[in-house]
């Protein structure tokens, strides 16, 4: 197969399978906003739990959207390959050579247009009920466009190596949450040094670093993992 074929199969496999994910999830809408109401409930009960006070509402927002949207993001990724196990779907997409990391981008990124694009839309209504800045919600928003990539990657990375595991649901949170600290630290003190008056280039240089190694890893690390889950 020439290199131009080759590309034109990724292409091929990476937009059948991100358009039937699209598809079977805009047939099950309700499932597909359970994240989204939970990041806005789980944050929305923040307030009501440490009180009204501005000023600390106005510091612990960042790393509250961020813990949030971690949670928020699992929700919904452990379900991301194990439909498509049940009915034997998965087996017959991994057959072919090119198959594998096309199906694994495809998924992770309709995981993310479906759980972290709602997230970063409705993250500056949520930093208006903190009281934050303007400059820093658009470090907020700058911020969860490249952090919750990182966390969809991760977490299908999570999800690939509990596939058809008992209990898989703990184990996917013990997997992916220490691989996810380093963004949510990044990510929320990004906002914590705007607030301070200094630049967050530095931060988002290393949220930018973390999705592209990231990227170019998770791939293939979650196409072994189904393989070996799918033997």
């Amino acid at each position: 197969m020439t290199q131009s074929a080759a590309r034109a199969s990724f292409a091929a496999v990476f937009g059948s399978v991100l358009v039937r994910d699209l598809t079977l999830a805009w047939r099950r809408r309700t499932d597909a906003l359970l994240p989204l109401a939970f990041f806005v409930v789980a944050i929305s009960l923040f307030p009501l739990g440490v009180g009204p006070e501005p000023g600390m509402l106005r510091d612990m927002a960042p790393g509250v959207v961020w813990v949030c949207a971690l949670l928020a993001s699992m929700l919904s990724v452990g379900s991301l390959f194990a439909a498509d196990l049940a009915d034997g779907s998965l087996e017959q997409m991994l057959l072919a050579p090119q198959s594998a990391i096309a199906l694994t981008l495809a998924k992770c990124a309709a995981h993310w247009i479906l759980s972290g694009v709602p997230l970063i839309a409705t993250a500056p209504l949520i930093g208006l009920l903190f009281g934050m800045s303007g400059p820093a919600l658009l470090a907020l928003v700058a911020g969860l466009l490249l952090g919750t990539p990182i966390l969809s990657l991760l977490g299908a990375l999570g999800a690939a190596l509990t596939l058809g595991l008992r209990s898989s649901g703990m184990l996917l949170i013990l997997i992916v949450l220490p691989l996810a600290i380093p963004t949510l630290i990044f990510g929320a003190g990004a906002v914590g040094t705007i607030d301070a008056g200094m630049s967050a280039s530095g931060h988002f240089s290393l949220l930018g670093a973390l999705l592209i190694s990231t990227a170019m890893g998770a791939p293939w690390a979650i196409a072994a993992a189904l393989r070996i889950s799918t033997e």
